[in-house]
C-alpha cells in the first residue's frame, strides 16, 4: 500500500470548483513536491489532506485507510508551516515537547525524544531559548523538531521557506533533502518556486487552475514537459520558445530561424513527428544551456547545428554568461561560458542542441513533438 494515495478528489466552494479531480500517489519514503502559481490549489489540497478542509468528492488514504472523515490528530500526520507557529512563551525544549505532553508521553521518553531530535536537527544549543532569540532559519528548524518529534507516517510542509531570505533558503532546502534521507519517511510539499521542486523533490505535481498538468520525477517534467504551461513553469532561466514555421529538409523536417540578416533551416531528430505541421507554424521549445558558443568536438553530430547571430544583451552570472539572440522576432535567451561570450552589437557562432527540443500546438498549447 502506498503511503498516500488521492484519487479523484474535488473541492467546490460556493458552487465554484476548485480542485478538479486530483489523482496521485506516492509510496512510502517518497518525497512529493505539489508545485504551481499562486491560486493553483496546491495548499487547498495539502488542508486536505491534512484534515483541515474537507473533500467534496473523491479519497483520499493515508496508508491503508481512508482518511476522509477522519480528523486532523487520527491521521498520523506533522504539519510544518510557512509562519513556524511557534509559542512564543514556551522555550525550544519545550516547543518540541509540547505535543508528547498533550499525549500523555512519559517525562523520560519526552526528554530522549527531544535530545534526539535536536541532534539531527543540530539545535540542542538552542534548547533552553525563546522564539524571540532565534532567527527565521534557527525557528523553521524547531518548527521541523516539533513536527519530527510526532513520528508520523506522513509529513505535510506548507511553503515553509517563502519567509526566509535567499541565502538561508537555499541552506534550508539542503537541510531538509538531508533530514529527509536520514528519516526516509513520507513528504508532501508545497511550493510555488521550482527550483525548491526540481532540488527536493522525488516526485512532482504541477498544478494550474485547480489540475494536475504533469506528475513525474524532475528529470521526466524538466525533459518532456506536456504542455507550454509546464515547459514554462519548470526551469530556470524557463524554456525559450520561438514561432517558427516547419520546412521539409532532407529526410525529415526542420524549423526555419531568422536572425539578423541570415536565415537558417535546423534539421529536427526525429523530425517526422512533425510531417503533418509541414508549412505550419509551431512553437519551437528549447532551453537556454541547449543554445551554448560553439564546441569543436560536437561540429558534425547531427543533432547539434551552428549559426551566427548578433548579440542584443548580456546578463553574467559567474559560471555563465546569459545572452539574447533575437530569433523570429523574439528575444532568445543562450547559456554561454564566460570566455566565448561576445558583446552587444556584436556577433556570435552559437550551437543548438536540438537532440532536447520540443515542440507546442500554438492553439492548444499541448506538446505535439
Amino acid at each position: 500500500m502506498g503511503a498516500l494515495s488521492i484519487r479523484n478528489v474535488r473541492k467546490s466552494y460556493h458552487g465554484n470548483e476548485i480542485l478538479k479531480g486530483i489523482d496521485l500517489e506516492i509510496d512510502k519514503g517518497e518525497f512529493l513536491i505539489l508545485v504551481g502559481p499562486s491560486g493553483c490549489g496546491k495548499s487547498t489540497l495539502l488542508s486536505m489532506i491534512a484534515g483541515l478542509d474537507s473533500v467534496t468528492s473523491g479519497e483520499i488514504r493515508i496508508g491503508d485507510r481512508v482518511v476522509n472523515d477522519l480528523s486532523p490528530k487520527d491521521r498520523d500526520i506533522a504539519m510544518v508551516f510557512q509562519s513556524y507557529a511557534l509559542y512564543p512563551n514556551m522555550t525550544v525544549r519545550e516547543n518540541i515537547s509540547f505535543g508528547l505532553q498533550i499525549r500523555k508521553v512519559p517525562a523520560a521518553e519526552q526528554a530522549r525524544i527531544v535530545e534526539r531530535v535536536a541532534n539531527t536537527l543540530q539545535i540542542s544549543h538552542l534548547l533552553e531559548r525563546k522564539p524571540s532569540q532565534l532567527s527565521g532559519g534557527q525557528r523553521q528548524r524547531v518548527a521541523m523538531g516539533r513536527a519530527i518529534s510526532r513520528e508520523p507516517s506522513l509529513f505535510l510542509f506548507d511553503e515553509p521557506l517563502s519567509n526566509l531570505d535567499a541565502k538561508l533558503r537555499v541552506e534550508m532546502r539542503t537541510e531538509i533533502k538531508l533530514l529527509h534521507q536520514r528519516m526516509g519517511t513520507s513528504i508532501v510539499y508545497v511550493t510555488h518556486d521550482q527550483i525548491e521542486a526540481m532540488t527536493l523533490g522525488d516526485k512532482i505535481a504541477v498544478m494550474k487552475a485547480g489540475e494536475v498538468q504533469q506528475f513525474g520525477t524532475p528529470q521526466e517534467i524538466y525533459d518532456n514537459p506536456v504542455n507550454l504551461f509546464v515547459a514554462g513553469f519548470m526551469g530556470s532561466p524557463s524554456m525559450n520558445f520561438i514561432p517558427a514555421k516547419v520546412e521539409a529538409v532532407s529526410g525529415g523536417y526542420g524549423v526555419k530561424l531568422e536572425s539578423g540578416q541570415c536565415t537558417h533551416v535546423f534539421p529536427v531528430p526525429g523530425g517526422d513527428k512533425l510531417r503533418a505541421w509541414e508549412g505550419r507554424e509551431v512553437l519551437f521549445g528549447i532551453r537556454p544551456e541547449q543554445i551554448t558558443h560553439k564546441s569543436e568536438s560536437r561540429l558534425g553530430l547531427p543533432q547539434f547545428q551552428t549559426a551566427e547571430m548578433p548579440i542584443r544583451l548580456t546578463e553574467p552570472t559567474g559560471p555563465d554568461t546569459m545572452v539574447l539572440v533575437p530569433i523570429n522576432g523574439k528575444d532568445v535567451v543562450c547559456r554561454v561560458h564566460p570566455a566565448h561570450a561576445r558583446q552587444p552589437g556584436e556577433s556570435m557562432e552559437l550551437m543548438f542542441d536540438l537532440s532536447k527540443s520540443v515542440f507546442f500546438d500554438p492553439a492548444s498549447e499541448q506538446r505535439i513533438a
